[in-house]
């Protein structure tokens, strides 16, 4: 038999939570720029399922790689590693004018 790929876990921030079952999570990583020699930061957002809603805008959340979920989906979360100080709809609040 061939040897299987370990699945790969990454952390991230949860960015959105408008989607049932579905979160966006935005992972950031450091990388050394090829040319400059410095150190630069890059992210990438990724769609992650959620079957049970858990995870809201703000929370750090870790995220694992498996089976294509859909078109866009390749990822499932694990766990909420910790929570937002401030809740969705205290931010939308404070945006909001009056």
């Amino acid at each position: 038999m061939g040897s299987v790929k370990s699945s790969t876990e990454k952390v991230g921030v949860v960015v959105s939570d408008r989607m049932h079952k579905t979160i966006v999570v935005k992972v950031e990583r450091l990388i050394q720029h090829a040319k400059y020699k410095r150190t630069v930061r890059v992210s990438k957002k990724y769609k992650v399922h959620d079957e049970a809603n858990t995870a809201h805008i703000g929370d750090m959340v870790r995220i694992r790689e498996v089976r294509p979920l859909s078109a866009q989906k390749y990822h499932t979360l694990v766990d909420v590693v910790t929570r937002a100080k401030v809740s969705a709809a205290d931010v939308l609040k404070e945006a909001s004018p009056l």
